[in-house]
């Protein structure tokens, strides 16, 4: 999970936890970044059925008192975030989501009002992706194809979610999220941070972050470790976005 105040984001790597209900672990942490706000708009669109996902998380933040309005119900979601105070993307697969995005236009006035300090924005998963520069480091598979990579580029560097550590004793012999991750950083020169599940810039969760870059060997973080130089990156991909 990650806060930051340079722009108001909430970035959560899942949502859900062992042993806890969906959204559970978060809502404290959502809670105080409503800080008093009653209405979200939400996009379901990394889920098939957007009905019944947009239902299951207006269930599950109705203790906090929200309002959850679905954008697929609005006859122009565009127009619906122009207005909007708090918008939270919700996970899934990333490649749908950001299909959807792009084809209802909403990456530009998602990424306007959020800079401009007028939209809040959470993300979950795949929302959390899509607050990076490009979706490129997600762990879902394409199952459709999206005009683009961009994202909404609300942080200048990536991230990846549900980020799992190698473990000696696995017999997997496909590459390690680790490995792929060193891939993409062949190819373009731009931080990433592996979030582990169960993680919140300043950093919050018991299982803290790792995080890559070219020019370093991973390095650890841990709960409360100040991140904000990640705000001053300077992401060079291997094209134009």
């Amino acid at each position: 999970m990650v806060s930051m105040t340079a722009h108001e984001l909430l970035l959560l790597s899942n949502s859900r936890v062992f042993g806890k209900g969906y959204l559970e672990h978060a809502q404290d942490a959502v809670r105080a970044f409503l800080d008093g706000r009653s209405t979200v708009h939400f996009a379901p669109y990394a889920i098939a059925d957007h009905e019944q996902y947009t239902a299951r998380t207006a269930g599950a933040l109705a203790p906090l008192g929200v309002r959850l309005l679905g954008l697929h119900t609005f006859p122009d979601p565009r127009a619906a975030l122009e207005s909007a105070e708090v918008l939270f993307v919700g996970g899934g697969n990333s490649f749908r989501l950001v299909r959807a995005l792009h084809e209802l236009g909403l990456i530009e006035v998602v990424r306007r009002r959020v800079s401009a300090g007028e939209l809040r924005y959470i993300g979950s998963s795949a929302g959390t992706n899509m607050a990076c520069p490009t979706m490129r480091t997600t762990n879902d598979m394409p199952i459709v194809q999206p005009r683009s990579f961009a994202a909404f580029g609300l942080i200048p560097f990536q991230v990846n979610p549900h980020f799992l550590d190698a473990t000696g004793d696995s017999t997997h012999m496909g590459e390690t999220r680790e490995e792929r991750i060193a891939e993409f950083l062949e190819e373009n020169d731009v931080a990433v941070l592996g979030m582990r599940e169960g993680d919140t810039l300043r950093l919050h969760g018991a299982t803290g972050a790792v995080l890559f870059g070219r020019a370093h060997e991973p390095r650890a973080y841990a709960e409360g470790d100040d991140l904000s130089f990640l705000l001053a990156e300077e992401p060079r991909f291997d094209q134009p976005l």
